[in-house]
């Protein structure tokens, strides 16, 4: 879609848009932050909030690996699209990102069992 076939008004409300939508998200967002903040201080307050631990060590495997994948389909696309130019960094940015998550899975001593605290 050509801008210069578009009148002013619409041209206005095209651009509006994703500002709108940034906006909205935010919103969101926001309120859902409060409302689990919320949940979480009232759960202490009754006693019956417990403490979740999150296993990190899958969730850096799977998001390395996907990364790498998304990452390397693009940069090949991307070299047989237009070559060596910088339309290239859209593929090889996530592969380097993967690359880095799963050299942290690597190198990373991950704790098994939690912290006796006394």
């Amino acid at each position: 879609m050509d801008t210069a076939t578009l009148t002013p008004s619409a041209q206005v409300i095209v651009s509006l848009i994703p500002i709108v939508g940034i906006a909205f998200g935010a919103v969101i967002i926001f309120f859902a932050l409060l409302w689990k903040h919320r949940e979480t201080k009232q759960r202490i307050l009754a006693g019956t909030y417990t403490s979740h631990s999150h296993n990190w060590k899958p969730f850096f495997l799977l998001t390395g690996l996907i990364l790498i994948g998304v990452g390397l389909v693009l940069s090949i696309m991307f070299l047989f699209m237009k070559g060596f130019s910088f339309m290239l960094l859209g593929g090889l940015i996530p592969l380097v990102i993967g690359l880095a998550f799963i050299i942290f899975y690597k190198a990373n001593i991950f704790k098994t069992q939690p912290d006796d605290k006394e």
